[in-house]
């Protein structure tokens, strides 16, 4: 049987991807394909963002 890997975090998925996605950055010259990634990097910065404020909110609210 197959052994399955360890799940990640919503949070570490997103930390992953950005990683990634600056990795390839890197190796980008100026141009239409670059501001694609640097587009897509925001958009994870953005969402890690608020996830930790909805995660606060949700923290804050729950009984205890």
């Amino acid at each position: 049987m197959r052994r399955r890997s360890e799940p990640h975090t919503f949070e570490q998925r997103l930390r992953a991807q950005k990683l990634r996605l600056e990795h390839e950055l890197s190796d980008l010259p100026d141009g239409r394909q670059r501001d694609v990634v640097l587009a897509r990097i925001d958009q994870l910065q953005t969402a890690a963002e608020m996830y930790g404020f909805l995660k606060l909110r949700e923290e804050a609210a729950a009984p205890r």
